[in-house]
Order: structure tokens, then sequence, then C-alpha cells
């Protein structure tokens, strides 16, 4: 079958090929009952439109790249729904990708959105690639931090105060009475991580007698935060930690399994637990989580927001978002 052109659709509205492209490209400046007799005449000979042709043409597709960190983390699918739902107001799609923290995997993603052409993009990165989201913006395609800043300032950035964070969940365990503090969490590379961990430290420094452990495990999932869960259960009682605050909320669910589930520790009389996110989970878990709120949604519409600006206009200066998190305090410390 052979495929119909711009032409065939002109000539079966009755209108001239310029008015077609601007029914597919600029439907604003057309009269409704040209849009609609185009419409109906694309139906009819079931025309397809050539993307691929089109981005050729204006040098970019009406589309936006977003890699996060781990697609199995609420978290990050929450950013992910709110960026769709504000690019959409707007007329872009979202194309999302998983790195699930492997550099290699977010290598290709880059790549891929590259060839794509999209519009901007929007990444939670592993590694550092701020040298290579500078060698794509100066090929026309910018990049926002999500969920992390940069560090040189040079892109902008929509995230979370995560050393504040840090030091809400350790300033809190240790109002609660808890002195032998366990830090769960990594990779240390991860800067949320990292972050999380330095805000931990400076509360923990700035009471005298308290102490933290830092048990570092190779992946933010449930699955590393039972096995850490399980090891806690194997030590004696007096060797154990009085609280432990996970990196995030996927962490403290497999630890909570661990500990409560398997090891029949009780929570919060034996050991107290705060995790990081407050995803939905957080609240409906055998034992209600304790956690650092991060306004997702928000995070995941201002980087949109920012991205489009910057998309029209390269130069605007690299902002800076920092959001304040929030403890969400449940019956997991209290």
């Amino acid at each position: 079958m052979v495929s119909s052109s711009v032409k065939d659709v002109a000539a079966l509205a009755r209108v001239s090929i310029g008015t077609v492209s601007n029914v597919l490209n600029r439907p604003e400046i057309v009269s409704p009952e040209t849009v609609e007799r185009v419409t109906l005449a694309m139906e009819k000979l079931s025309y397809v439109r050539n993307e691929a042709a089109r981005q050729l043409r204006v040098g970019h597709s009406h589309a936006l790249g977003l890699i996060t960190l781990s697609g199995g983390n609420p978290f990050f699918t929450e950013v992910t729904t709110a960026a769709e739902d504000e690019a959409a107001t707007v007329g872009y799609s979202v194309i999302a990708g998983n790195s699930d923290e492997k550099k290699d995997r977010e290598s290709g993603y880059l790549t891929l959105f590259e060839e794509l052409r999209v519009r901007g993009i929007l990444i939670s990165p592993v590694g550092n690639v701020i040298p290579r989201l500078r060698r794509m913006r100066d090929r026309g395609i910018p990049a926002v931090l999500v969920d992390r800043m940069s560090k040189d300032m040079s892109f902008s950035s929509v995230s979370v105060d995560d050393v504040a964070g840090g030091s809400l969940a350790v300033s809190h365990l240790i109002e609660s009475g808890r002195r032998r503090i366990a830090f769960v969490g990594g990779p240390s590379e991860i800067r949320q991580v990292s972050d999380r961990l330095l805000g931990a430290r400076q509360a923990a420094a700035a009471h005298p007698g308290v102490t933290l452990e830092v048990i570092t495990l190779a992946a933010l999932t449930v699955q590393e935060g039972k096995r850490a869960g399980e090891a806690l259960v194997e030590r004696p009682a007096d060797a154990r930690p009085d609280a432990i605050f996970a990196a995030n909320d996927l962490l403290a669910i497999g630890l909570l399994q661990a500990l409560y589930m398997q090891g029949r520790i009780a929570i919060p009389d034996e050991i107290a637990l705060v995790g990081y996110d407050d995803i939905l989970f957080a609240s409906a878990s055998v034992v209600p989580l304790t956690s650092v709120r991060q306004p997702s949604r928000l995070i995941g519409e201002t980087a949109v927001q920012i991205l489009l600006e910057e998309a029209d206009d390269p130069t605007l200066e690299p902002r800076q978002i920092l959001y304040q998190p929030e403890l969400v305090v449940r019956a997991s410390s209290s």
C-alpha cells in the first residue's frame, strides 16, 4: 500500500500544501472549518505524519528525555508522572528511561535522546555527566538536573536539601532518646546518599554521646535493605543500634521486613526506624514508617518548566531550585 502524502491531503481537502502544514504545526492560525476539513482528509487517506522528516526541518522533536536513578522507586515514578503531566500542558511528551544506577545504561539513554533530537533532558545522574551535558547543550539540547544540584552551578537543578533531610531524621531519633544510630545507604557515589549521610553526621556530632555507624550497601532497594536487616538480626542485642536512618524508604521497608517480620525485633521499642522520600507504601507498611518527605510532584513540574524556558532562550542563567524536606512522624520511631 502506497502511503499518502501532504500533497494528497491538500488535494482531497481542496486547500494548499501550506495550509495542511499549518494545520499540522500551527493549527491556531487556521480557521476551525479548515482544520476539520483537513483532518477528515487525513483520516480518509490514513495519512501518517513523517515525524523524522519534521525533526530534521525544525532541529528537534516535541519530546523531552528523562533519566531517573531507579524505575522501582515510587519517588521517581511520581516525579516522572508530574513531568509528563506538566509537559502535556504545552504539547510535549516525555520519553522516560531508568539508569538503574548504572553509568553505562545512563550513557546509552543520553545517546538515544541525542539521536531522537529531544527538546531537552531531565536527568538524575549516577556519575559525572556534566562534561557530556555541556557538549549536548552546545548542540542545542539543554538539560536540567533532577533531585541533584549542579556542583559548579553550570546547569539548572531542581532538588531537595538532602543535608537538611539527613539532619532532620537523625535529630528526631536523638530527641526520641536514641544514642546508637546506624545510617544504612549506598552507593556513596550517589550524591543524594552522600548528602543525607552528611546531614546525619552533622546532627550526631552536635550531641555528645551519640554514635553513628555507617552501613554501606550496593543499591537502594528493598532487597539490599532486607540483607542489611538480616545481618543486624544476627548480632547480639547489645551490639545492635537502637535506631536506623535508611537512605530511602525502599531500604527502610526491607529493613522492616527483616527486623520485625523475620527477626521479631520490636519496632520502635528496640530499634526505631526512619526512611526517606515518604512514598505511598511508607504509611501503609506493617509498622507505619516515619519518613523524610520530598515534594516529588513539585520537583517534576518545576524541572519541566525550567527546561522548556531554557530551550526557548539558551541565554538564561542556570537556576538552582532547592526545596526543603519535611519530617513525617509515624509509628516506626515514636
